[in-house]
Order: C-alpha cells, then structure tokens, then sequence
C-alpha cells in the first residue's frame, strides 16, 4: 500500500500516522519493536544529517529490513530534505516519502520548487510532503512567529500538488522551555481549505491531549524526534553511570526499551 493510500485510511477512521525518526540500528530497533507490540503501522524517518552518518544505502537497508524483520507495516520517509538534488537522490534510493522543505524561501519559490520535485516524485508514485509557515529548527528562535494560514495552505496545496502539508500552528522543533499552545481554530480552518493530508512537525513535548485534539482536527501525521533522541542519550547515561560494563549488548538494551516505551506512548495518542 502506497502511503497516501494510507493516510486516505487513518484519517477516514480518524486517526494518524506517527512518523519516527532513527539514527543507528538501536533508535530503529526501539520504534519498530514498538510498533509490532502496539500492532500499528509506522513511518521511518531520515534527515540529511542522518543521512550522512549512515549513509544513504546503508540507512534505506536499515530501515526495510527492519519493517521486514518486525513485520510492521510502514514507509522509509524523508525528513526536511532541504534540496531537489537531496530529494532526488532518494527517490533513487527507493524513498516511499519524500519531504521538501522550502519554508524559509519566499512563497513563490517554495512553490515553484515543490513543483518540481511533484513531478519528480510522480513518475515513482513517491508522496510528496512540504511545509508552509515558520516552524522553528532547533537552534532558531521560537519567538518569531509565521503561522500558516488557510488561504496560503489552499494556494500552495493547488499550485504544487503536494500530497501532505506540514503546517504552522504554534509548535517547534526541539524542547520547548514553556507548554506550546496550539492554535486548533487555524488547524480546523486549514483543514477546511485543503484536502491535503496535514502533518504536525514538532511533536515532541507536545501535551498529549493536544496531539488528540490535534488528530481529531484533522492532522494526519505526527513527528516524534527530539524526544527518542533525549531519552535514548539520558537513559544510557544514566546506566553507564558507576557502570564498569563495556559490552554494548549489555548497555544499550535498557535505552532501547526506553525508547520503546516512549513510542507505545506516541502511538496510543495517534490512534
């Protein structure tokens, strides 16, 4: 099933897809092994960065031997691909999703080159995902303040053909030093202006009532990254702590089961 089909389904039932991201065999293992023990299908995430640590082949074999080995449905996604070039090289590699981000670019350049990589990604059958409105980064300021509105969503989503659309509604990437408040009036409108599936960056850190509520509005996907980072570091910090252990499999389980425990939380919220 290709992931539009997908997301056509979840959100008929009113759910979301919950989209993981994974940086070594370890963060894989903990996503997947929570998807198989909550029977839900999930989306494997790449960055750049990711990407470059890995490398591209060696990532996109990770990730399908993993769905295959835990026998759990779900799609390699590419996340924030910040150049054509990027998207195309993993279209090449086989991506199901591919994410280009040109929120930071004038609107009209946003357009014009999520255009191209539509028509790129077409010729596979690849969904296609960009993002509209400030959605801080980590390390870039969540004072300023670009929400997406519905008639800058209806506009894009008609003059490129994106399949889903990453919208701004008051989230961030990274911790937040205070609860974000989600402008659910927006994300209701939006969602009333555009047939695209929408996505929530920014998901960790987010109260849990508000990814419901979020879902129940309309988001088809929400992202989960920061927070499997965190809590895999501070987890095995914490055990190497007056640890003389050095064998890997020894010291890397209990931050897998925690991060495990972590995504079974994320994926009750979705569905």
């Amino acid at each position: 099933m290709k992931l539009q089909e997908k997301y056509i389904e979840v959100r008929k039932a009113g759910k979301a897809m919950l989209a993981t991201n994974f940086y070594n065999y370890e963060t894989l293992r903990a996503v997947l092994e929570a998807a198989k023990s909550s029977h839900a299908p999930l989306i494997l995430q790449l960055t750049k960065s990711s990407i470059d640590y890995m490398g591209l082949e060696n990532a996109v074999a990770m990730g399908r031997a993993g769905l295959k080995y835990f026998d759990v449905e779900g799609w390699i996604h590419l996340d924030h691909g910040g150049s054509v070039e990027l998207v195309e090289q993993c279209l090449k590699a086989g991506f199901d999703s591919v994410m280009f981000d040109g929120s930071e670019l004038p609107f009209d350049e946003n357009i014009s080159l999520t255009k191209k990589v539509v028509e790129m990604a077409r010729l596979r059958g690849v969904c296609v995902e960009a993002e509209l409105g400030y959605v801080a980064k980590l390390g870039q300021s969540t004072e300023k303040m670009a929400l997406t509105t519905p008639e800058d969503a209806k506009a894009f989503v008609e003059a490129t053909g994106v399949d889903a659309l990453a919208v701004a509604i008051g989230t961030a990437h990274g911790f937040y030093k205070s609860e974000p408040k989600l402008d659910f009036p927006r994300l209701e409108a939006i969602r009333h202006a555009t047939d695209a599936f929408l996505v929530l960056h920014g998901g960790s850190g987010v109260p849990d009532e508000s990814i419901r509520k979020a879902v129940k509005l309309g988001i088809c996907k929400v992202n989960i990254a920061t927070e499997i980072k965190n809590m895999f570091t501070q987890t095995l910090k914490n055990e190497l702590v007056n640890n003389e252990e050095i064998d890997l499999r020894k010291t890397f389980p209990p931050a897998i089961k925690a991060v495990k425990e972590l995504i079974e939380h994320k994926l009750s919220l979705v569905n």
